[in-house]
């Protein structure tokens, strides 16, 4: 029977530490990119860090990730412009929604 091997060298993989500066802009990028749609798993392969990593950074920095909280270091302006873009988006995506929704309707009949 073959025995999991962690790494290609069959060793373990040796533990990697990140500096404080490194931990809060993962975590900024993680939560722009989910303001606009991205998730957590494709920030985590850009980076090599794992999803459940950034989650426990972003809670540690008091940064919600889940609902697309405040960015750090992100100004008032900036913010708003961020939230007008994904108000807009998410505007489209609702008559996007609507319009599916009356296609559908006059199918079935």
């Amino acid at each position: 029977m073959k025995s999991k091997r962690k790494g290609a060298s069959g060793g373990k993989r040796e533990r990697r530490e990140f500096s404080d500066e490194f931990k809060t802009e993962a975590v900024r990028l993680a939560a722009e990119r989910r303001a606009t749609g991205g998730t957590l798993t494709q920030v985590g392969r850009e980076l090599d860090v794992r999803p459940d990593q950034l989650r426990a950074w972003a809670k540690r920095l008091g940064v919600g990730t889940a609902d697309g909280g405040a960015i750090p270091g992100e100004t008032v302006e900036q913010e708003n412009r961020r939230l007008r873009r994904e108000n807009a988006v998410l505007r489209q995506e609702q008559a996007f929604a609507k319009k599916v929704a009356v296609y559908f309707a006059k199918e079935s009949r």
